[in-house]
């Protein structure tokens, strides 16, 4: 396809991206005042309120870490011009998202596929249940997604000097994002445009100043020696390594339905040309990459670390499908559009975070019942909760509590931790569920060992056990949709 046709694509095309992008804003507006989750509160919102309130780039009142201030940057300037509040953070990152979406159909139309192929990808974005609960996230990995994108569009252009711009901001969003400049820099040097692809050296620069002052401030090139352990050594045993491979080949390529995209684009690459080009070979490569670096740094494994691979794979699948006869396309994208939206409320049968649909907001929802339960029951008195629960019960401004509390945070409920708050002057402990697991895996005793010996895990002691160590009773309980919380009296 030349360039103008490209171009004629992207303009009859950006009225269906620009309606999915209200889509994006509208169909989350039930959700901006929810509390903050998990590492919303435990990292980002604290690291933005820093820059925010005291101008501190490297975090005070949070663990600093590798990830560079860009975001949290971002949200200081939105609440600097509208003041802090949840809705106004969770409006920021939607406007984020929807821009992601008008990015992903220009991308899908500069690949190949036609204008009604490049919306439905871009469809499937918004709908898909990892990008939909991570678009309202004051998290990281959305943002990269829609700066990866954006640079990955520029660089199929041969727009060279814009797309390196834009990589050097999402170098500054999060360190991973070094892989698309690396990537386009190759395709430029291998190719002999060597000059060129000196531009893509640019992002460099910025994210050695930011490891500089990260070292200089806190004595650790990646802030803290903890993180840089569990993040970049912990990953590379080679059982964890191949696990973590293959949790993210599932995700991609079965999970919530993509099976029936990942046929389409098998069937694509047997029949068809659609694939056998240059812009596909970058994505492609970009993806591949991005996939290997997630998958060998960050010990968490989270999903939400692949976002930026979502814009290209649902490229893939939007124009796979495209080529099948009228009857099965409408079949197989009704079916893969389904599968998407069903798995925004259903959960799979397997432990995965909450974060990856809207279990997280029934998640918050929980806490923030028992947080207005303990703060109207224990106002004085010492609780003991886990991290999220610890630090949402301790600071007003991440919603649940209008009064900090006090507040014993242990790591977890290991018979290890319990067993000294026995001497001390406990007055209530909550309890909640962190792990889906209706098949009752997290109870067969070879996954346990299997997981002790790979990863360290402790089984938590049973709720029974407060009685005999801490002579504490059940005293409130809340439930919804499988998950729970319960609290404990001493």
């Amino acid at each position: 396809m030349n360039g103008e046709g490209a171009r004629v694509q992207t303009r009859t095309g950006l009225g269906p991206a620009l309606a999915i992008a209200a889509f994006i804003l509208l169909s989350h507006a039930t959700f901006l005042r929810l509390p903050f989750f998990w590492d919303e509160l435990g990292q980002f919102v604290p690291a933005a309120l820093d820059i925010f309130q005291h101008g501190q780039w490297v975090p005070r009142s949070t663990v600093p870490n590798v990830h560079p201030p860009g975001v949290m940057a971002y949200l200081a300037g939105v609440w600097l011009i509208a003041g802090y509040s949840i809705a106004a953070t969770r409006l920021a990152m939607l406007a984020l998202a929807a821009a992601g979406a008008v990015v992903t159909e220009r991308l899908a139309a500069r690949m190949g596929l036609p204008p009604a192929a490049a919306a439905l990808a871009a469809g499937f974005l918004a709908i898909s249940p990892l990008f939909f609960a991570q678009s309202m996230m004051a998290e990281l990995d959305m943002p990269a997604m829609v700066f990866s994108s954006l640079a990955l569009l520029l660089f199929l252009e041969d727009r060279v000097v814009p797309a390196a711009l834009v990589c050097t901001v999402l170098v500054l969003v999060k360190e991973t994002g070094i892989v698309a400049p690396a990537v386009f820099g190759a395709w430029l040097w291998f190719t002999d445009r060597r000059r060129k692809a000196l531009w893509f050296c640019l992002p460099i620069p910025p994210l050695l100043v930011w490891l500089a002052v990260l070292r200089h401030s806190t004595g650790h090139l990646f802030g803290n020696a903890a993180f840089t352990e569990y993040n970049v050594w912990y990953p590379l045993h080679p059982v964890r390594l191949a696990l973590a491979m293959l949790r993210r080949l599932y995700y991609l390529f079965a999970g919530s339905g993509h099976w029936v995209g990942t046929i389409a684009v098998a069937l694509a690459l047997r029949r068809g040309r659609l694939f056998h080009t240059r812009a596909w070979g970058v994505a492609a490569s970009l993806a591949a990459a991005h996939v290997l670096v997630v998958s060998a740094l960050g010990g968490a494994v989270l999903e939400r670390y692949l976002l930026p691979v979502l814009p290209v794979l649902y490229a893939a699948f939007a124009g796979a499908l495209w080529q099948y006869a009228s009857r099965w396309r409408f079949v197989s994208v009704t079916a893969l559009g389904a599968a998407l939206v069903a798995a925004n409320f259903i959960n799979p049968p397997y432990p995965f975070p909450w974060e990856n649909n809207l279990a997280f907001t029934d998640f918050v929802t929980l806490h923030a019942e028992a947080a207005r339960y303990l703060e109207a029951a224990f106002p004085k008195q010492k609780i003991v909760a886990t991290f999220p629960l610890s630090s949402a019960l301790i600071r007003p401004e991440f919603g649940y509590v209008r009064h900090p509390l006090h507040v014993r945070e242990i790591y977890d409920f290991r018979a290890s931790n319990v067993a000294p708050l026995a001497h001390e002057d406990v007055a209530a402990v909550v309890l909640y569920s962190s792990t889906w697991d209706p098949l009752g895996i997290m109870h067969n005793p070879r996954w346990t060992a299997f997981l002790h010996k790979y990863y360290g895990y402790q089984p938590p002691v049973v709720p029974d056990d407060f009685r005999v160590l801490l002579g504490a009773q059940p005293v409130a309980r809340w439930t919804r949709r499988g998950q729970w919380i319960e609290i404990w009296g001493r």
